[in-house]
This record gives structure tokens, C-alpha cells and sequence, in this order.
């Protein structure tokens, strides 16, 4: 078994698992984005498997979560809550009109930008803070609930939906 360089600072490693974080979530967003480039509105509109999602729900529902991510990063509001009752607690066929597609494009596409901008400005010490959905006391119990371990699960949440997709 090999070990790393003791010459490794816990600086270094910090700044390399936000470095892999971060490049796996860029992946995602592009691997969506080159799906939806590749997909028409009608493609869209189908559900991924028989009695499953449309393609146009869960194009809104990653934005949404997304969106989500700016208050959860404690960056700000969110810039689309409006679309939460449609595609977060809303289920597919709830009857609530959707958007366009290419609104949503565009939600999708300011959402993600505003969280690339906001994340570079970030320093390696505060992805290892609390997130906001979390209290200080839980926090002092569980470290692990941090704003890196939210682009973590979001980026693998990201991936599930992304995969559904690929069907259409």
C-alpha cells in the first residue's frame, strides 16, 4: 500500500476534494447540458419510462433543486421560487402549468451560473461550514453536514435524473 507525502498540508487535501467536487458537478451540468442541446421540446415532453417523469418535469425539477442550493450554500434567495409547488412539491401530472421548455432552459442554465460564481469565490475552509438546513448544535454533533457534502449529494441527485433522462 502506498501513502501519500507527508509534505501534503491538510490545506492541500482540502482544496483537492473541493477541486474533484467541483469538477464532478461541472461533468454533470454538462452532461446535461449537451442532452438538452440534443433533445426537442417534444422529446421533452415524454415521459423517461411508461408511468414515470416527463422529460419537462425533471428539467424543472433539477433547476429547482439547484435553485435550492444557493439558500442551502447561504449565497442568497433563490432566483426562481416559483418553481418549487410545480416541480418540487408538486408531483408530474399534478394538473399545474409548466413553464417552456426553453424558460426552464433558461432557468437552468442562470441558476447553475449564479452557484459557478458564487462557488469560485469560495474558500477552501468555508465548503467545511455548516450548510443553512442544518443547526449549530446538530453541526457540533455531525461535521459531515456540511456546504461541500451538499454539492456532493446534489451532484449524485443530479446524475440519477440525468441517467432517467438519457431514455428520452
Amino acid at each position: 500500500m502506498s501513502t501519500l507525502p507527508v509534505a501534503f498540508s491538510d490545506t492541500f487535501y482540502k482544496e483537492l476534494c473541493i477541486k474533484m467536487t467541483i469538477g464532478a458537478w461541472e461533468a454533470q451540468n454538462k452532461r446535461l447540458d449537451t442532452l438538452l442541446s440534443k433533445l426537442s421540446d417534444e422529446q421533452l415532453a415524454r415521459e423517461v419510462a411508461p408511468g414515470r417523469n416527463s422529460g419537462v418535469y425533471l428539467l424543472g425539477h433539477l433547476a429547482a433543486v439547484n435553485d435550492g442550493i444557493i439558500v442551502l450554500l447561504g449565497f442568497g434567495e433563490k432566483l426562481f421560487p416559483w418553481l418549487d409547488p410545480i416541480f418540487l412539491t408538486g408531483p408530474d401530472k399534478s394538473g399545474l402549468p409548466k413553464p417552456a421548455v426553453a424558460e426552464l432552459k433558461k432557468c437552468w442554465l442562470d441558476v447553475n451560473a449564479a452557484l459557478s460564481g458564487h462557488m469560485a469565490n469560495m474558500e477552501a475552509d468555508q465548503w467545511f461550514t455548516r450548510h443553512t438546513a442544518v443547526s449549530e448544535a446538530d453541526f457540533e454533533k455531525e461535521p459531515h453536514r456540511n456546504k461541500l457534502s451538499i454539492l456532493i449529494s446534489r451532484t449524485s441527485h443530479q446524475s440519477y435524473h440525468l441517467g432517467q433522462m438519457a431514455f428520452l
